[in-house]
């Protein structure tokens, strides 16, 4: 015997897996090496950018920081040195000459010394007793003309109890006043208040020599991340500014922008440098670029490759492969067109198409050895008689003859004679269903003579279909099925046989049989066997009936017929097959 090794079917066996999964293995490393390569050369200009622009940034901002410190010392000496603050502690109606010379004094002083003091825009001192602001602006700084609204700022801000504890912290906080923003330090001293106020834009100036590319952006952050320039550049490209890392950070939604920042010492704001994402990259060396154009030539390299594979080696397999499903399937007819491909695929189709025209052939050979063998077998299985019922009927007409009854002996005999008629005569395919009804009739009459009064039955058959052709004995032997196991003489068993069309689809009709009996029906065991086909006949001859029926059906309809076994208050046999009638 010839033994088949199991095939492996999945689909990471099959040519195509391993084909494309060999070019991707080869090819995706190349790809792989040289997109990280292309990141990591990112990454590094992007350090490098950033590192640059943090050293600046960090420059510019220990810059500013010193020019606030010397402001901050500069107050600190007036503070000190008590330079007319003592006079404006004190109240007004004191001595009012006094106070406004004081006043005068302290003003000159501010305004002469602001010069020295490179962004400074303005000087002021406020006497929280008299409600009285001494406001000294630089000569050549924004707020030497129309500052009306900067001293306004100043006093409610001053007046603010709440506002002003926030400026005794020596740090410079972000004040907007009108539509700029200012840098102010307040010191209290006493009854008194002095400070500084120096305009944002002039922080930001030494920041305009960075480069930051067309978009970039070099602004200045307080305390809320918010920023003090340009808030509406940064709302509609949504840059964040809250600061996420010691180094830099990527923000942004459509466009990237790379952050870096520095906070200030000497108050509370941070130096932000925002650059364009895209501005950086167009530093890269151009190898970059033909780097790129590789992992781009090598992924159309890949396509192409595996197009070609596919036409040239896949499509030619794919076509033999479904042509053999096809023939494993039994559809013989199949052939491969034989369209124009290598030569060697040409000749495996050349050679399959002759091999299956071969196997057809002797198919059909077989197919025919095969029809003459069931035939005989049909023969032989339809001329099975069942000597038990010959010898009882005798016994019957014996016991008849010995009372005397002389009409029930011929009714007897007659019917004795149409059954062994029938029988004779049947071994032929099919027989009309009114003939095999006649005959079922008959023998369950003959049963009646063994039985009296224990045996009773039914026929009904759907009208028009007494011309219709059934295998013979097919349901006799069920019938007689009934009388050897369900029979009992103590009570009466009644046998029911419907006959009626099943139509399953428009164009097939099926016939359906339906046998019941009053009987104890199949035991477990033998409704087990017979729901799975299993053979029950045995060397006594037990259930060869129902086998026998089986096996014809089974050689004349194939998988066309079907029956089912069941219980339902004793036994009760479904059959179905083809509607076959009778030709005129």
């Amino acid at each position: 015997m010839i033994k088949y090794r199991s095939v492996n079917r999945t689909i990471f066996n099959s040519i195509r897996f391993k084909l494309t999964a060999g070019l991707v293995i080869i090819i995706m490393p190349i790809i792989i090496f040289l997109s990280y390569n292309n990141m990591y050369s990112i990454e590094v200009v992007r350090n490098q950018v950033a590192q640059s622009n943090s050293n600046l940034v960090n420059l510019y901002m220990n810059l500013s920081d010193a020019t606030l410190d010397d402001i901050d010392r500069y107050l600190y000496k007036i503070v000190s040195e008590d330079s007319g603050l003592s006079i404006l502690s004190r109240s007004e109606e004191t001595n009012l000459d006094l106070y406004n010379m004081g006043k005068y004094l302290l003003f000159r002083q501010l305004i002469d010394n602001s010069v020295y003091y490179k962004g400074l825009d303005y000087f002021f001192a406020y006497s929280t007793v008299n409600d009285d602001l001494v406001f000294a602006p630089k000569p050549t700084g924004h707020a030497y003309t129309g500052n009306d609204s900067i001293q306004h700022v100043i006093v409610n801000l001053l007046k603010n109890e709440d506002m002003n504890q926030g400026y005794t912290n020596d740090k410079w906080t972000a004040v907007k006043m009108e539509e700029s923003f200012y840098l102010i330090h307040i010191i209290k001293s006493g009854n008194v208040y002095i400070g500084a106020g120096v305009n944002a834009n002039d922080i930001m100036g030494p920041l305009d020599l960075l480069n930051l590319g067309t978009n970039g952006k070099a602004v200045i952050v307080d305390d809320n991340d918010e920023p003090l320039q340009d808030e509406t550049f940064f709302i509609e490209n949504h840059i964040s500014l809250i600061n996420k890392s010691d180094s830099y950070y990527i923000t942004g939604q459509k466009e990237k922008y790379l952050v870096t920042d520095k906070h200030s010492v000497r108050g509370n704001f941070r130096l932000v440098a925002v650059i364009p994402d895209e501005a950086i990259l167009e530093k890269l060396p151009y190898l970059q670029r033909i780097i790129l154009f590789i992992i781009v030539g090598s992924a159309f390299l890949l396509v192409a490759t595996l197009f070609f594979i596919r036409k040239v080696i896949l499509v030619p397999i794919n076509r033999l492969v479904f042509a053999m499903r096809k023939i494993k399937k039994g559809f013989l007819e199949e052939r491969i067109d034989l369209l124009p491909s290598s030569n060697e695929f040409e000749l495996m189709n050349e050679t399959f198409n002759s091999m299956v025209s071969e196997i057809q052939q002797l198919k059909i050979n077989v197919y025919a050895e095969q029809l003459i063998s069931q035939k005989a077998e049909l023969k032989h299985l339809q001329l099975q008689i069942n000597p038990h019922f010959f010898l009882n009927s005798l016994n019957v007409v014996y016991y008849l003859a010995q009372e005397k009854k002389y009409s029930l002996i011929q009714e007897l005999s007659i019917s004795l004679v149409r059954y062994f008629r029938f029988m004779f005569r049947s071994n032929t395919n099919f027989v009309r269903l009114r003939d095999e009804l006649d005959h079922t009739e008959n023998y369950l009459k003959i049963q009646g003579f063994r039985f009296p009064g224990s045996l009773t039955y039914t026929i009904s058959v759907q009208e028009g279909m007494d011309n219709c052709l059934v295998p013979p004995l097919m349901i006799q032997t069920f019938a007689e099925n009934t009388i050897k196991h369900a029979i009992n003489t103590d009570k009466s068993t009644h046998i029911e046989i419907i006959i009626n069309a099943n139509g399953r689809c428009s164009e097939e009709r099926f016939i359906k049989i339906h046998i019941r009996d009053t009987g104890k029906g199949f035991s477990e065991d033998v409704l087990h066997q017979l729901k799975q086909q299993i053979n029950l006949a045995n060397e006594d001859g037990e259930h060869i009936g129902i086998w026998n029926v089986r096996r014809r059906l089974l050689l004349l309809f194939q998988e066309q017929t079907k029956i089912d076994f069941s219980n339902d208050s004793g036994a009760v046999i479904d059959i179905i097959l083809p509607y076959k009638e009778e030709e005129m």
